[in-house]
């Protein structure tokens, strides 16, 4: 028999000068119908893509159920679990106060970033979902309207040959003109034969000019026809990153992406600003207390936070309402399943500085399957007016594509 982490004992969170249930807050009165159900439980389910989603969902008394999805991860699953009866018995409506009470019952294990912090996203991206079946609207309601219908997507492309310039263009061509999309985005940090040292974040010339070919090869490639952006996964130093984005300046660059490891925000901000490259970062950061220093900073030009990892739908809100003080836009980093993927558009829909939303599964021919309805078409998603996310799961689709070992969820 397998642990039951709903049983842990935590003194952080069995006493908290900071309890924030409705009991002890006082928000436990009467509401009218359908305004007065519970939650009665928290199921995961993690199903095997191209990376290991957590599926969650949030269950209710009323029997109406809430879909979300926590950024893939190990360890995810067993805190959702953990977190269960701390919302068990609540109101699923309160979502603000449900968040910051797992925030302070999870204090002493780790909520201020980090997996706790992603765990927390999966429930509050159910909550949406579940308010927004209980009463009626689409989840972009709940968050302060729509700014538009439809929310452009970017297509993460990836070739056999990554680092061969002419093959990264011949796809770059090939998802513009057959798939349909106008904006992407390729990887930097691919190999180029000439690396010495992988462990020093060093970039030698030659390395350099690899990757400005590359550039210079995809953006050339397509033109006018679509945005590129250009992904280096928090490889390099500071001197190389800064070399890199002067390097292809000359280029119709969208954005480059983590440029540097994210911990040093000297750092980052000293590239930013060395550079008219625009930067983005963003979906390393935990919370709109780590975004807003990016921003506050201007050590970023374009700031992407990713939904279901940086605290969900209202947090990730909360940091577009930063970023749109300093006039950054928002691009989104996304390589979930259709689940999160659509709470990101409605968020998106919901912003002012919306930017776009990544796609990064366009490979994996099962991805749209999850869900029975269709979620991005001709590179944009259209936001859904059904209740709640608009978007149902699959359970044929999800049961055939579990992680080894992982049960599906209860019937709804």
């Amino acid at each position: 028999m397998g642990t039951d982490y709903s049983d842990l004992h935590d003194p952080n969170a069995e006493y908290t000068m900071r309890e924030l249930s409705a009991e002890t807050m006082g928000a436990d009165g009467a509401r009218p119908a359908p305004r007065d159900l519970e939650i009665t439980d928290v199921q995961t389910t993690m199903v095997d893509g191209n990376f290991p989603w957590t599926l969650v969902r949030v269950y209710t008394d009323a029997g109406v159920v809430g879909t979300g999805e926590a950024y893939w991860g190990a360890g995810v699953p067993e805190l959702i679990e953990r977190m269960k009866p701390f919302v068990v018995g609540e109101n699923p409506l309160d979502v603000d106060r449900l968040f910051e009470h797992l925030v302070q019952k999870m204090s002493g294990e780790g909520s201020v970033e980090g997996v706790t912090v992603t765990a927390i996203s999966g429930i509050e991206i159910a909550l949406h979902d579940l308010a927004g079946k209980v009463l009626g609207v689409p989840a972009y309601q709940l968050l302060g309207g729509k700014y538009r219908d439809e929310v452009r997507v970017y297509c993460d492309c990836h070739t056999e040959a990554e680092a061969d310039p002419q093959a990264c263009a011949d796809e770059a061509e090939r998802v513009v003109h057959e798939l349909g999309y106008d904006a992407l985005k390729f990887d930097l940090d691919v190999p180029s034969g000439l690396e010495k040292d992988r462990a020093n974040r060093h970039l030698r010339p030659g390395e350099i000019r690899h990757k400005a070919e590359i550039v210079e090869a995809v953006t050339e490639r397509v033109s006018d026809d679509a945005d590129v952006a250009f992904d280096c996964h928090w490889t390099f130093s500071g001197g190389s990153a800064k070399r890199l984005a002067s390097a292809i300046e000359d280029y119709d660059v969208w954005w480059l992406e983590d440029p540097v490891p994210p911990e040093n925000l000297e750092v980052q901000e000293e590239v930013t600003k060395s550079t008219t490259t625009p930067i983005a970062v963003g979906e390393n950061r935990y919370r709109v207390t780590e975004e807003r220093r990016l921003i506050e900073n201007q050590a970023v030009d374009i700031v992407a936070p990713d939904l279901p990892k940086v605290g969900g739908m209202r947090e990730t809100r909360k940091v577009a309402d930063v970023a749109n003080q300093y006039y950054v836009p928002v691009a989104m980093h996304n390589v979930s399943s259709p689940v999160a993927t659509m709470a990101s558009a409605h968020v998106g829909a919901a912003i002012p500085n919306s930017l776009a939303v990544e796609y990064h599964s366009y490979e994996l021919g099962w991805w749209s399957d999850l869900v029975e309805e269709d979620v991005i078409e001709d590179g944009y998603i259209r936001i859904p007016e059904e209740p709640g996310l608009g978007v149902t799961l699959d359970m044929d689709a999800v049961e055939a594509h579990m992680v080894d070992g992982e049960t599906l969820f209860d019937p709804a």
